[in-house]
C-alpha cells in the first residue's frame, strides 16, 4: 500500500486554523493526518503509535473517529478549493471546514501495528455543506465506515468577542 500523501490540503491551512489534533500541522502532540486526491477519491494513510490501544492487539476506537472527522472535513476543503479551480500547493487560499455531524460505524476490531487507509467519496450538498463517506482499512480490511457533514467554517469562528 502506498502510504504518502504528496500533496496534503492540511499542509496549506492557514496558520490561525492548523492546530487540530487530528490534522493539524502545528500541534506537535498530534496525529497529523494529510489528506489528498487519488483519482476522484481523497485518501489519508495513518499508523497509530503503540499507545493508541483498546486492548492489546486492537487501536482505541477515539483513533479511527478522529479519522473519519478529519479526513471527512479535509475531504471537503479539497473538492471546494478543487471546484473553486484550485489544487493543494497552487499556492491559493484553501477553504476550511467544521464538523457539523459525524457518524462512525466500527464493522471489525482495527487490528494494531497495521497502516490504516481512510478512502473518501465527496458530495456537495449546499454551497457551503458537503457530505463525505468514508471507509477506514487496516491493510485490505475494512474496519470502519463513517459519514461526515463539514460546513464551510465561518469567518467569525475563532475569534474572541
Amino acid at each position: 500500500m502506498d502510504k504518502e500523501v504528496k500533496y496534503a490540503i492540511q499542509d496549506e491551512y492557514a496558520d490561525d486554523f492548523a492546530w487540530c489534533f487530528g490534522c493539524g500541522r502545528l500541534n506537535k502532540d498530534g496525529y497529523h493526518f494529510r489528506t489528498g486526491w487519488n483519482g476522484e477519491e481523497t485518501v489519508t494513510y495513518y499508523e497509530p503509535a503503540e499507545k493508541h490501544i483498546a486492548i492489546p492487539g486492537f487501536v482505541y476506537g477515539g483513533v479511527i473517529a478522529s479519522l473519519v472527522d478529519c479526513h471527512g472535513t479535509g475531504s471537503a476543503a479539497l473538492a471546494l478549493h478543487r471546484k473553486n479551480g484550485h489544487e493543494p500547493g497552487s499556492g491559493e487560499t484553501v477553504p476550511r471546514f467544521v464538523t457539523a455531524s459525524l457518524n462512525v460505524n466500527y464493522l471489525k476490531p482495527t487490528p494494531q501495528g497495521k497502516p490504516l487507509k481512510a478512502v473518501g467519496k465527496v458530495e456537495e450538498i449546499h454551497p457551503k455543506k458537503w457530505k463525505v463517506y468514508v471507509e477506514v482499512y487496516a491493510e485490505d480490511i475494512l474496519c470502519a465506515t463513517g459519514e461526515v457533514v463539514g460546513v464551510v467554517m465561518p469567518k467569525a469562528f475563532g475569534q474572541k468577542s
